[in-house]
This record gives structure tokens, C-alpha cells and sequence, in this order.
């Protein structure tokens, strides 16, 4: 393990050699290995040890993130305004996937108008992190946590507006590298009883016809492909029967994501607040992720139907739907609360921080409104 990394506590280390040991039995049980997709799918999500499903607080200052939410109230008190203009042409109910913490949930309850927001439901798999989602509101929105309903299955179909903050980020992606002998599939298998990461060709011709979409024809040059994020928003806008869809992340549209001098992806890995480039370093004790291809995105909600919004950076969303006022009613300017807020703002909306890397994207059905968030700034004719 490198020096300079926190050593994990006992615990910590014991869930994650038995985690390895979960992913060693798969492998064996495929042949001797396994795509990088399910490697991840693993890490993330497996029963018990993943990272996501493993009951260790991962969100926030002693984490190994901190999301917009949990950085400021300002960031779901902004989005809070978009929504309040979309609730009234719908039935009146938000749905959040990837709620964390339940920061977010929290804040737009405090401030999505009571008569507008019917209900307020949170998709969650996790019965340990819903608990805890539902503490997090009762403390902080008491007055409206009736209105909020844990789903853990998607409805048959939806009516309102669906939302995410870096959801799309946290999905398992297949990583594909161009080298000289053709395309291989990156995996991983296992050598002296240690995971590795190892190459196969790539046969499958669904994938094969992706990277002939997106990846430069270089060599050697390794990236990544979004299979899931794809079917997953197709999934949600083939049920969208009236409302939006509102996804917040960080990412490119493809030209970006796969500029030639992008030669080995965006894969990485935050381990307390490190990066890692190694993948398979701790696993369940390391988040994966990647960034967001909007383009590929674009094309699923658009091929089910849906309208386009709007695509642009994160600090021009938020600043088109007058985040620098809500700045301004926090505190006198003077005051410690104020600059703290005013830190935070910065975060958000700075060219080096989180403002241009983040960006939002929208779709809607059956809406007819002049969309304030995207009113200044929209940058659709990239994706």
C-alpha cells in the first residue's frame, strides 16, 4: 500500500479482503475473468462489502467526497426554483435517485412550494442508507417529511420530474483499449491468487459498433464506454409519461470525452480523499468513477421521444436561476456565515472548481415553459 495513503482500520481492511474474495469467486466461476463492468458493479454494489452498500459514511468532509448538496444549501435551493416552475404542468411529484445523504432531499422539501409538491419519493436499493436518508430529513424538513416515500423498484411509469446529482458518475462502465494486435475488453482475472486487470478481445459487435462511434481510431488509446448509463436513462424516459428529467454530473460531450490526447479514459478512484489511479486498489474501500459522455446521454433521451432542454455548465445553471440572490439573503455581508456561504458559492460556479467540469442536462415531456435555468448559456449544439 503507498505510504502516503490513510491505512484502513481493521474492519475496514477485513470488508475488503472479503469483498476480493467475492470477486475471485466470480472469476473463477466465468472461466478466469471478467469485464471491467461487472469488476465495478462489484466494487460498488455488492451485498454487504461494496462501497455503496457496505454502511460506512462516504459523503462529506470525513469521506471520500463532498457532492454540491452537502457543500451548501444554496445548490438545492437554486435547483429548488427550476423545479417550482415545472411542478404546477405535472402531478406533482419529484423523484430523486441517488440521494446520498439526503442533503438535497432536504433542502428542496424546505423550499419547493407545499401546495405544488404532492410527494416526494427517493429511489433507494439500500435499506441501511434509506434509514439514514429519512433521519437526515426528519431533522432538517420535519414539516414535510410525510410528503417523502422510499421506492426500492422503479413505477410502472412517471409523472412529475425526475432528478440525480452525480448518479450517472457512480454506474459501471466497460473500458475498451485500441492496441496494435485490435480491440481488447479490459477485465480482470487473477495471478498468484491477486487480482489483476487483463485484456480480452472485443467480440461483442453492439460494443465493437460503439467505439467505431466515439473512440479515436489511435493506438494504443484505452477509454470508456456507458452501456448502463445509456439503458438506464432510456429506461426512465421510455416510463416518463409527463415531466422532466433533470441530471447534474461531471463529464464532456463526446468530442471532449474522447479527444485523442484522452489516451487512457477517465477512470479513477477517491480513496479518503486520494486519488487513485489503480482500480482495484482496496475495493469496497474505493469509490469508482467515471465521467459522463452528455452526448451519449442526449441520444438515449432523444431516441425515446423526449425533447432536448438544455445542456450546459453547472455555474451558468445555477447563476441563471439567481443563485447570487439567494447568496445575498443568507447573512449580513459582513458576517462569517456570510463568507462561509459565499466559499461555498464560489465551489460551486468557479471555472476551476465545480462550475464548468459539472454540467446539467434536461429533457422534458408534454412541458411548456420558458425554462429559466437554461435561458443563458446553453451549449447543445456540442453533444
Amino acid at each position: 500500500m503507498p505510504p502516503d495513503l490513510p491505512q484502513p482500520e481493521t474492519d475496514a481492511l477485513h470488508a475488503s479482503l472479503m469483498l476480493q474474495e467475492t470477486v475471485k469467486q466470480e472469476i473463477r466461476r466465468q472461466g478466469g475473468w471478467i469485464p471491467f463492468s461487472r469488476f465495478m458493479q462489484l466494487a460498488l454494489y455488492a451485498p454487504q462489502y461494496g462501497y455503496y452498500t457496505g454502511g460506512a459514511h462516504k459523503i462529506g468532509a470525513a469521506g471520500d467526497f463532498i457532492t454540491a448538496p452537502t457543500l451548501s444549501p444554496l445548490f438545492g435551493q437554486t435547483l429548488a426554483r427550476q423545479l417550482a416552475e415545472l411542478l404546477p404542468q405535472t402531478a406533482g411529484t419529484v423523484y430523486e435517485f441517488g440521494a446520498g445523504t439526503g442533503a438535497l432531499a432536504a433542502t428542496l422539501l424546505q423550499h419547493l412550494p407545499p401546495h405544488s409538491l404532492r410527494e416526494y419519493c427517493i429511489i433507494e436499493l439500500s435499506p441501511d442508507l434509506a434509514a439514514r436518508q429519512l433521519d437526515h430529513i426528519r431533522r432538517h424538513a420535519p414539516e414535510a417529511a410525510a410528503k417523502v416515500r422510499r421506492l426500492n423498484t422503479l413505477p410502472d411509469t412517471f409523472d412529475g420530474i425526475i432528478i440525480g446529482n452525480e448518479v450517472l458518475d457512480a454506474m459501471p462502465v466497460k473500458r475498451i483499449a485500441r492496441l496494435s494486435d485490435g480491440l481488447m475488453q479490459v477485465g480482470a482475472g487473477i495471478e498468484n491468487d491477486t487480482l489483476c486487470l487483463q485484456n480480452r478481445p472485443l467480440d461483442n459487435p453492439g460494443l465493437i459498433r460503439t467505439v467505431e462511434t466515439y473512440l479515436p481510431h489511435l493506438t494504443p488509446y484505452t477509454s470508456e464506454l456507458h452501456p448502463a448509463q445509456h439503458a438506464f436513462i432510456r429506461t426512465l424516459a421510455d416510463k416518463l409519461t409527463r415531466g422532466a428529467m433533470i441530471w447534474i454530473d461531471y463529464g464532456f460531450d463526446a468530442a471532449q470525452y474522447y479527444h485523442p490526447q484522452r489516451s487512457d479514459g477517465t477512470l479513477i478512484g477517491h480513496y479518503r480523499h486520494h486519488t487513485v489511479h489503480d482500480p482495484l486498489f482496496l475495493p469496497g474501500l474505493t469509490d469508482l468513477t467515471a465521467h459522463v459522455n452528455f452526448t451519449d446521454i442526449a441520444d438515449a433521451g432523444c431516441s425515446a421521444g423526449l425533447d432536448l432542454i438544455g445542456y450546459l455548465p453547472q455555474s451558468r445553471f445555477l447563476l441563471n436561476l439567481g443563485i447570487t440572490d439567494l447568496l445575498a439573503q443568507t447573512a449580513p455581508l459582513d458576517s462569517a456565515a456570510y463568507l462561509h456561504a459565499a466559499a461555498a458559492l464560489n465551489r460551486l460556479t468557479a471555472q476551476h472548481e465545480m462550475g464548468e467540469l459539472f454540467k446539467v442536462i434536461a429533457f422534458g415531456r408534454h412541458i411548456d415553459i420558458d425554462w429559466t435555468g437554461f435561458r443563458h448559456g446553453d451549449i447543445c449544439h456540442k453533444l
